[in-house]
């Protein structure tokens, strides 16, 4: 178990890794980039300039068969002028709240929103006419539904090609169906359970998320909301557009959690350095990355948030209702993470390395662990500053000589810069996945001779801060070396030194 777990076992009621918000795309691959389309509508001998005149009775279909779903269900479609004026979600709880629970359609919200399409282009100097990407306007519609097995999801719907869909459905929401079946009972509050009867078995639910049956049921809905899809014979493509994963560590009481989650939160938004954000995603931070990276602090009316951001990734430590503490890890685009997979050359060989997450449906098992082990990696840096007392202790035995057989090893000092310098080096974020070596040591240690860091590794091994891999001349912290470390470093930078710089009057 997380050693952040272990920890405070004592008080905590359970602990449940879920998915929490997934939206998913479905593309047409007749349609999906500007030259299918072209080939598309030529191979049915469509001019590119008559694309609107083509595309208007599948915008009537769609319009229509809303219009009679409405009816069916006894709803009226709303629409949304001002898509800023409200929070779409809140009024469907809303609505949600006055129905029961039996699986349906719930309501209907249509708005002229922005959607990418394409428009044809005649270039004079070649005499060719293609189809250009652009971004209109066109009506949207929102079919909000209760599920029998995904709870309440949403599907959008544009009503002009090339018919892009994009479903919403919360893995929480999904997973208390799953225990109501299994006759586990529970209390779901929000999106996040503070009470479940059965909490492994609750996590082996979770985990066992079956992304076939999923595909199965988003085609269903597909078919079921968007009439127009049949027409295109080269079928569609799930893919994955946002994703969210959570870690929540629910506590027995409110008094217990409440002052840890000051603490946490007053020193992880000092204490958590772009490079380590990097490691807790599963990167390297390099000189060569330029997207945007940092820390942010918000309070909201829930709570307060801390959100650690790298590109399109992002980890995210929130209270829920002063009883729970959420490490959620997010991503806007899941390439960002990698993993190892066979991957198809242009040339058709194959072979199994190192690439990027594709953005299928499939790809859901993927990024349960990765963004999984990201938050779970967090829990652990959360560990070693939740309480002052080993941090304290590590101080002391950091600083503590040790012997071995005739000699004797100084200990460390981080008010010395030699000493300070090593531990920020071997700290850093691209050594936290694949360790590090003497040569990449003397990239960051300039001033330090062979014989000089060679020394001080023998010094760390002794005092049991790092270990060596095999037979190679590579090193990794140990668990005790990256609590000491940690943990000094930050007593350090965030204790020591203020007081210096601001000292208490006598």
């Amino acid at each position: 178990m997380n050693t952040f777990i272990d920890r405070h076992s004592d008080k905590i009621r359970g602990v449940l890794s879920c998915f929490d918000r997934v939206v998913l795309t479905r593309t047409l691959p007749d349609l999906c980039r500007a030259d299918a389309m072209a080939r598309y509508l030529s191979a049915r001998q469509i001019r590119l300039f008559d694309d609107p005149r083509w595309a208007e009775p599948f915008q009537d279909t769609i319009r229509t068969h809303a219009e009679q779903l409405a009816r069916d269900h006894g709803l009226t479609i709303e629409f949304i002028r001002r898509l800023k004026a409200f929070r779409k979600e809140e009024r469907l709880r809303a609505i949600v709240a006055q129905r029961e629970e039996a699986p349906g359609l719930v309501h209907i919200v249509s708005a002229m929103e922005s959607y990418p399409s394409y428009q044809p282009w005649h270039d004079k100097a070649t005499g060719k006419t293609s189809l250009r990407p652009t971004d209109g306007k066109c009506l949207h519609y929102y079919f909000y539904f209760l599920g029998p097995e995904l709870g309440l999801c949403y599907l959008r719907v544009p009503t002009w090609a090339p018919f892009r869909l994009q479903c919403y459905c919360n893995g929480h929401g999904v997973l208390a169906r799953q225990l109501t079946q299994k006759g586990i009972s529970y209390i779901l509050l929000d999106n996040a359970f503070v009470e479940i009867a059965d909490w492994p078995r609750a996590q082996a639910l979770a985990d066992a998320w079956d992304v076939h049956r999923l595909h199965r049921q988003l085609d269903r809905i597909a078919a079921a909301y968007c009439p127009v899809l049949g027409a295109f014979p080269a079928g569609v493509h799930w893919g994955v557009m946002q994703v969210e994963y959570a870690t929540d560590v629910v506590f027995q009481r409110q008094a217990d959690f409440q002052p840890l989650y000051t603490a946490l939160t007053q020193t992880a938004i000092h204490a958590v350095k772009p490079d380590q954000v990097a490691s807790f995603l599963g990167r390297k931070l390099t000189g060569h990355y330029q997207d945007d990276l940092g820390n942010d602090f918000s309070t909201r009316i829930q709570g307060t948030r801390i959100k650690h951001h790298m590109g399109p990734a992002a980890l995210k430590l929130y209270d829920k209702f002063g009883l729970l503490a959420r490490i959620e890890c997010t991503a806007n685009d899941v390439t960002f993470f990698h993993h190892h997979r066979t991957v198809e050359n242009r040339d058709g060989t194959t072979e199994f390395k190192l690439a990027s997450v594709r953005k299928s449906i499939y790809s859901l098992p993927v990024l349960r662990d990765h963004l999984g082990a990201a938050t779970h990696r967090y829990l652990d840096f959360l560990a070693a500053i939740a309480d002052p007392r080993p941090g304290l202790r590590a101080v002391e035995k950091l600083a503590t000589p040790v012997r071995q057989g005739e000699r004797s090893y100084r200990g460390f000092n981080l008010f010395h810069r030699l000493d300070l310098d090593l531990f920020r080096t071997i700290l850093r974020g691209e050594f936290a996945i694949s360790g590090f070596q003497a040569r990449q040591l003397r990239g960051h240690l300039h001033s330090l001779s062979g014989a000089q860091l060679s020394r001080l590794l023998k010094q760390l091994r002794t005092h049991g801060l790092i270990k060596k891999v095999g037979k190679r001349y590579k090193y990794h912290l140990t668990t005790l070396g990256r609590t000491v470390a940690t943990a000094a470093l930050k007593l350090r930078e965030l204790v020591v030194i203020p007081l210096l710089t601001h000292p208490v009057a006598a």
